[in-house]
């Protein structure tokens, strides 16, 4: 038992220094820094369609409480998106044209 123990150990750095060579992209490690060369969005055009998509179901006169979407940009929000189906449906992204 004495012997198998100081070889477990090395042979367990080993593979942690094995793991340290690799620069492989892990996905959150690092969550507060973006990879180096990824895309970054730097304006989001929004045009007529656009809001007809973001106002489906809403009918106009549109309330002050919507002026939240001349500053959305293209990030996700739920608002743009058809969400539940059946008595959910308020705005009616799911009827059948």
């Amino acid at each position: 038992m004495k012997f198998i123990v100081p070889f477990l150990s090395l042979g367990l750095l080993a593979q942690a220094a094995l793991a340290e060579e690799s620069t492989v992209f892990i996905a959150g490690v690092q969550p507060d820094r973006r990879p180096e060369g990824a895309p970054v969005v730097t304006e989001m055009k929004k045009d007529g369609a656009w809001y007809r998509q973001a106002l489906t179901g809403v009918i106009p006169p549109y309330p002050a409480s919507l002026r939240f979407l001349e500053d959305q940009g293209a990030w996700y929000t739920p608002f743009t998106r058809p969400g539940m189906t059946g008595p959910y449906d308020i705005r009616g992204w799911h009827q059948a044209d």
